[in-house]
């Protein structure tokens, strides 16, 4: 049955609420991160409509993308469901109507790849972004990065399963901190707390509720995407931007996903944006965002 749950959702828009730090406790408050839409579907001749799952990292860029691009293709509106790269990979899975996956690591779209979810032919690299700890410009703490987080009162942590949550994972294997893991990913928000000293650790489950809960002073550091912290540059202080030696590389792949749903002007549509995200005006967006476009 056609799923197309995501079309009274708003493109490019999402009401984030965050999940803070409370003291003694790692727990998740439930948000509701849907990008809501303010009209119906369009039926109009030769309009048409496109799904497009991007990792939350991406809402504003590509919301600036889109406006973009509808400047000379009215006709086409393109809906965004933006969230973790794992929560959107398992609503592919599931059935969820989508057009095109631009995820925030490798892994998710390996996946998609495997399920035979991908459109053969159509995944590349877009960006590179760098891992960041950040905190507010009055919290006073005495963190410096990642070497003394644990030095912090309470910290804002992406899960596992989450990119950043499992690049943060990464570092701290590399540096040390944490035991050596095959999957990053696999070690629990309670673990990281238990190698820092019993910290306080709150999880969130994407990168923009860590930036969220730390922007409002809920948590007092945390770690998040250096793209990020873009419009923040009067909050928000950047304690150590993480050397790829320690993450490795944070390419976001992007590739059209199977949507057997599709007509011909939603797969035409589909080929085009895709097309425009990987063009030099789309770069030039990118890299405003404080994204790398230099990638392979």
């Amino acid at each position: 049955m056609k799923k197309r749950i995501f079309a009274a959702m708003l493109a490019g828009v999402m009401v984030l609420s965050m999940a803070g730090c409370s003291s003694g406790s790692n727990d998740t408050q439930a948000a509701d991160d849907t990008p809501v839409q303010d009209g119906e579907e369009s039926t109009g001749a030769g309009e048409t409509e496109i799904q497009v799952f991007i990792a939350a990292s991406l809402n504003r860029v590509m919301t600036e993308l889109a406006e973009k691009y509808n400047e000379e293709h009215p006709e086409v509106k393109i809906t965004y469901n933006a969230d973790s790269s794992g929560t959107l990979l398992t609503q592919i899975r599931e059935g969820y109507e989508c057009d095109i996956f631009f995820s925030a690591a490798q892994k998710q779209m390996d996946d998609l790849e495997a399920d035979g979810l991908m459109v053969e032919g159509t995944r590349e690299n877009v960006v590179n972004n760098q891992v960041v700890v950040v905190t507010r410009k009055d919290s006073g703490t005495s963190v410096t990065g990642l070497e003394n987080i644990g030095d912090a009162q309470s910290i804002a942590l992406a899960g596992g399963s989450v990119p950043v949550g499992r690049y943060t994972r990464q570092a701290l294997i590399s540096l040390g901190m944490l035991p050596e893991n095959d999957d990053p990913a696999s070690i629990t928000t309670e673990e990281v707390s238990k190698a820092l000293g019993g910290v306080e650790i709150s999880e969130q489950d994407n990168v923009s509720k860590v930036l969220t809960a730390v922007a409002e002073g809920s948590c007092e550091v945390g770690t998040t995407y250096y793209s990020d912290t873009y419009g923040y540059e009067d909050n928000l202080e950047i304690l150590e931007t993480v050397s790829y030696d320690l993450t490795g590389d944070v390419i976001y792949p992007i590739a059209r996903v199977v949507n057997e749903e599709a007509d011909d002007a939603q797969t035409a549509a589909a080929e085009d944006f895709l097309a425009y995200v990987l063009s030099d005006e789309a770069k030039a967006v990118f890299d405003s965002y404080y994204f790398d476009t230099n990638v392979e």
